[in-house]
């Protein structure tokens, strides 16, 4: 008889749950016959006392197993299946630009998203900013989508990892969501549900990141990388710096542009574009589309060059109902904020520090991004123009540029911005943004 009182006692107490006692609960989860409160002293018992690395794979399978898991042996597929996950950070934008980039290069990409919380941004609500854009189209749709052009940006479905699902809503209001047990099987289950070849991760640390210490990002890429192995998923991780916002722009439409502008080839933001292709070129190498670094660096280069990652990233839009000239006139499309208002610092100088989680908060204040999973966000505000670390500023050099839907909320936020910044004298060059590697030889 199945006793989820009894599954809890155990953790709480600090045993190791077999699996057949994971897969039981989980389960339960998804049929509803574990309560909110079981879930919820499950999710706390597991936060205080942790899980071994059998029950973490334990946990990811059945979660995984919870729903649909996509099988790709029929589609015909030319190339691997192959994603990227990130932690989240302010500005990161890399997943517009991976996602095209890879199927250039002859991967398939089912890069399944998830929404922005708290001062990070979500990778679905950068792609509804496009009028029209579908982001939850249905499995077959999907499928088709990633068939035929090789990408697809899109939001996960009820099928898929419906477990995942609901802890994760109970995780979110019982203060267990940095249980890093937890954490590594909500991202992977939903990677392993979507039929992959081969996982790439972002794990970012830093003020604009929620693991704050190198240290703690380090042990969380290393948990992931791990369990992915152990569940059968080839894995690598990077830790990339975000002490700072990633690119020009902070808020969904304004990203959308910058990383538009990209694809038609204008000039990257050197952090951005550092860690936009590092991570592609990881990913080639792990998959087996490329022999080497070297190699995979040189068709990341060919697909923007030859506007071959703009073309897959426009038919992705046009075949999920976004408009067919997106690229060409994002001006037309794209949602614009009506009042603009250039942030100055007190005095002129260099840019010695970005507090970037505060300026994360400052586009939620502006209503861009989400303190619950249910509110709604205004596409049109945020930060453009950020100007990066060591960059000079003065009368005629603003901090950043404030998008907001009316002047009142753009001056709500001007004093939060100007101190999200330190100016001094002098300033060293930033550091690498890509600081670590973890997995493989």
């Amino acid at each position: 008889m199945f006793l989820p009182q009894e599954i809890i006692r155990l953790k709480r107490d600090g045993y190791a749950l077999s699996t057949a006692d994971i897969g039981s609960f989980v389960a339960g989860l998804t049929d509803g016959s574990v309560s909110e409160g079981q879930a919820a002293a499950f999710a706390m018992a597991v936060y205080f006392k942790g899980m071994d690395q059998t029950e973490r794979v334990a946990l990811l399978r059945a979660m995984t197993g919870s729903g649909a898991i996509l099988d790709w042996s029929r589609e015909g597929l030319g190339g691997p299946v192959l994603d990227k996950h990130s932690t989240g950070g302010v500005g990161d934008k890399v997943s517009l630009l991976l996602a095209p980039i890879i199927a250039a290069c002859g991967g398939y990409v089912p890069m399944i998203s998830g929404r922005g919380l708290g001062h990070t941004g979500g990778t679905l609500d950068k792609m509804e900013a496009i009028p029209g854009y579908d982001g939850r189209p249905d499995l077959h749709r999907l499928k088709n989508m990633v068939r035929r052009v090789g990408c697809a940006i899109v939001g996960a479905t009820d099928e898929i990892a419906p477990a995942d699902r609901r802890l994760y809503a109970i995780r979110d209001v019982t203060a267990t969501v940095e249980s890093i047990d937890l954490i590594t099987a909500s991202i992977l289950s939903k990677k392993l549900a979507a039929g992959l070849n081969a996982l790439v991760l972002d794990v970012k640390f830093g003020s604009g990141a929620f693991m704050e210490s190198r240290d703690q990002a380090r042990r969380l890429a290393e948990m992931l990388v791990q369990t992915a192995g152990d569940a059968g998923l080839p894995a690598r991780a990077l830790l990339t710096d975000m002490e700072q916002v990633l690119g020009h722009s902070a808020g969904n439409a304004l990203e959308v542009r910058e990383c538009l502008s990209i694809l038609a080839g204008g000039v990257a933001e050197s952090r951005l574009w550092r860690v936009t292709r590092a991570l592609c070129e990881e990913m080639l190498v792990l998959s087996g589309l490329a022999s080497d670094g070297v190699v995979a660096a040189r068709l990341v280069d060919q697909a923007i060059d030859t506007g071959a990652a703009a073309e897959r990233f426009a038919r992705m839009v046009a075949v999920l109902g976004g408009p067919p000239d997106l690229i060409e006139r994002p001006e037309r499309h794209l949602p614009t904020a009506p009042v603009v208002v250039p942030v100055f610092a007190d005095h002129s100088g260099h840019v010695v520090a970005q507090d970037a989680r505060a300026l994360g908060l400052a586009v939620v204040a502006l209503g861009g991004g989400r303190t619950r999973p249910q509110d709604g966000v205004d596409p049109r505000v945020g930060l453009d123009q950020v100007v990066p670390i060591g960059t000079l500023v003065g009368p005629d050099r603003p901090l950043c540029l404030v998008h907001a839907a009316d002047r009142a909320a753009a001056d709500a936020v001007v004093c939060s911005v100007r101190n999200a910044y330190v100016i001094g004298e002098t300033a060293d060059a930033a550091a690498d943004p890509v600081a670590e590697r973890v997995g493989g030889p």
